[in-house]
Order: structure tokens, then C-alpha cells, then sequence
């Protein structure tokens, strides 16, 4: 499923990064940054679109203990608005890998796009979050820390559905900015309310 990218990278300490929330409407974009041991893996470990909450709560454990260096980071709503959501994740990136305790010597990003950081050598890898371990492992560290954040504010605004939804643009999300109106944690330069959509808008989408 994920390939050793030690051996890809001469060996070189190598840094997953990768962002949860990028399609979301309301709260943080959140980027993980995650070093490995060399040769880890785990049965489990996968995109966590793919994965269940279960699977990735545990993971979350596990990589949390067992990786050499690990780091999330949030941007608010504000700075996306501010700066648009593409490089607000980029920017939680860089966030990410401000905080880790070893300093990486190669970055794996997931995406088609980053901004160069310091002068750390960096690859894009389109859906490299099914490809890379590392980058496995921050998309798991990024999903379920942004999850349990949205959870977390859900008791502030339960209008919304966050428990559930986590700021996806379901149809209960979209029917309570629609009858509440938008709350502060609303990335205001969202299409927040399309009248139309909520005839058809469908239920299914990750989250």
C-alpha cells in the first residue's frame, strides 16, 4: 500500500505533510507534519478518508508515540478568508514543521502545490497520503486532531451539527447557517448558503 520513502529519499530523515479541512465551511484548515522511524508501517495505515474513526483514533496513538517528531498546526477561519484556503494550508504547513523537535532533511508533501520552506529539499506527491507512510501518518494526525477541535466546539454552536458533520457542507450544515445564519467560525469567503444546493446537496461526502 505505502512505499519506504527512506529508500526513495538516500535515507535521508524525511517529514510527512499533509492538511485536513480544506473543503470544510467552517473552522481551522489543520496541517500535520510527522518523522518515522525508517521501515515503519502499520497494517492499518492509509489515507484516513479511508479509514474509519475507530482505526484512526487508535493510529493516532500509535503514531504519536512511535514517530521521532511530530507536530499539528491550525490556521483560523480570519487568515483563510484573508488569504484564501490554498495557502492557508500551506501555511499551516509551515506551521507544522516549526514545531517539530528534529529538523527534517527531506518533505513530502500531499498535493500538487507547496511554497518552499527554509531550504529543505521537497516533493509534491498528488494523493500521496496512499502512497507514503509518513505523509499516511500526517493525514491521520491532521484528520483526527481537526475533528476532535470541531467536536470540541460543537457544544458552542450545536446549530451547526459539527459533532457529525465537522464543518463539511452537509445538508443539516447548510440548513443551519441557512436558518441561523453564519457564526464566527464561518469562513466567510465560502459560498456558505446556495439556496439551490440544499434541494440535492448530498449527505455522502467525506467528513
Amino acid at each position: 500500500m505505502v512505499l519506504e520513502e527512506y529508500l526513495l529519499c538516500d535515507q535521508k530523515r524525511v517529514a510527512g505533510l499533509d492538511e485536513a479541512g480544506r473543503g470544510c465551511l467552517a473552522g481551522p484548515v489543520t496541517a500535520a507534519a510527522v518523522i518515522l522511524p525508517p521501515k515503519f508501517n502499520h497494517p492499518l495505515l492509509n489515507d484516513s478518508k479511508k479509514m474509519g474513526v475507530e482505526e484512526r483514533e487508535d493510529l493516532r496513538i500509535i503514531i504519536e508515540e512511535e514517530a521521532l517528531a511530530w507536530a499539528v498546526a491550525f490556521v483560523s477561519p480570519a487568515r483563510i478568508d484573508q488569504i484564501n484556503i490554498l495557502w492557508a494550508s500551506i501555511e499551516a504547513m509551515h506551521l507544522a514543521l516549526d514545531q517539530l523537535s528534529l529538523s527534517p532533511q527531506h518533505l513530502l508533501v500531499d498535493g500538487n502545490r507547496f511554497r518552499p520552506y527554509k531550504e529543505i529539499p521537497f516533493e509534491c506527491v498528488v494523493r500521496g497520503d496512499g502512497k507514503f507512510t509518513s505523509i499516511a501518518a500526517a493525514s491521520v494526525l491532521a484528520k483526527t486532531h481537526r475533528d476532535a477541535y470541531m467536536i470540541h466546539r460543537h457544544d458552542s454552536y450545536p446549530m451547526y451539527g459539527w459533532k457529525s458533520n465537522k464543518g463539511y457542507p452537509t445538508r443539516e450544515h447548510r440548513e443551519g447557517i441557512r436558518i441561523h445564519g453564519p457564526c464566527k467560525l464561518h469562513r466567510q469567503s465560502f459560498k456558505l448558503i446556495p439556496e439551490e444546493q440544499l434541494s440535492f446537496w448530498s449527505d455522502s461526502d467525506e467528513y
